[in-house]
């Protein structure tokens, strides 16, 4: 293993998200990797350029950028080739494929992924909709839910609820606590109802730095059932055979995170709507790596 430090500056016309993305997964791949991520975000300007030139200067290192002024990549390109460091502009293979593909050239549109348009409005309105539904509140608007989640306290339900927003999918999720009655809303929804689970060790450790976060008051009355293993063991495994009684699937998030989450949700729902012939309500991909019920290791 290489105890090298370097430099990586990621350059965008844009909000970089993008680039921060493939530069989290890629370097996942590296073992405790040795790298000084600089982030220059919104440039769209020869000024506003100088001062990455500048930084780039200062600290060298490779970049990788996405530029679509035309102008600001030839000068950024050029300075690199000076310096003999490597730069690449991430999208353009992928670009060129569809071009090919298409037989069309893409129009030069910066941040065109963050336009206002009805998608953007359908995300705000999704992340209204997590907060008018979080933690088993406004039980009947779960009629207009795209997807319930539920599962005992601390099972990631709510990140999980968020992240689905983000993503334009409208979920809901209700807590199953011990000897409550599910809500009635649940007993025909009309949407898929998917079960979070979690391993009785990590589900009490989580719920121990909870307390201690809030001193140790307000999260239940008897706070010994809340991390007794015992007991703890005792609320997971109800919470699966109300599950499995209602036909609802259940997804290990154990070792997950909530992005892998997240995409075996989007493949349930899909396989939801498939067995009734509807369409889901908002088409997303997902990701083949990730597997359907089963904890994976989070990424």
């Amino acid at each position: 293993m290489s105890n090298r430090t370097i430099n990586l500056h990621l350059v965008s016309d844009s909000t970089g998200e993008t680039l921060h993305s493939m530069a989290r997964a890629t370097l996942s791949r590296f073992e405790e990797p040795h790298v000084i991520q600089h982030k220059w975000s919104l440039v769209r300007s020869r000024l506003q350029l100088d001062r990455v030139i500048e930084g780039i200067q200062s600290e060298p290192g490779p970049v990788v950028f996405t530029l679509v002024d035309s102008s600001l990549r030839h000068a950024l390109e050029e300075v690199c080739q000076q310096m003999g460091l490597p730069c690449l502009a991430a999208l353009d293979q992928v670009m060129e494929l569809l071009q090919g593909a298409l037989g069309e050239r893409a129009k030069e549109k910066r941040a065109a992924q963050h336009v206002m348009d009805a998608d953007y409005f359908r995300r705000i309105d999704a992340m209204h909709y997590v907060l008018a539904h979080d933690d088993g509140q406004g039980v009947a608007g779960i009629r207009d839910a795209d997807c319930v989640l539920v599962g005992v306290s601390r099972s990631s339900k709510t990140p999980t609820c968020f992240y689905l927003a983000n993503r334009g999918i409208k979920a809901a999720n209700v807590p199953i606590v011990p000897g409550a009655p599910i809500p009635e809303e649940l007993l025909d929804p009309p949407c898929p109802v998917i079960g979070l689970t979690i391993d009785v060790n990590s589900l009490i450790e989580i719920r121990r730095h909870r307390l201690k976060i809030i001193g140790g008051t307000g999260v239940r009355q008897d706070t010994n059932d809340y991390v007794d293993h015992e007991a703890v063991k005792a609320e997971i495994l109800a919470a699966r055979r109300l599950c499995n009684s209602r036909g609802w699937p259940v997804i290990d998030v154990t070792r997950r995170s909530i992005e892998e989450t997240a995409a075996t949700i989007l493949q349930l729902m899909e396989a939801w709507h498939m067995r009734r012939r509807q369409p889901l309500p908002h088409p997303e991909p997902h990701d083949p790596a990730v597997g359907v019920l089963g904890g994976g290791e989070t990424r």
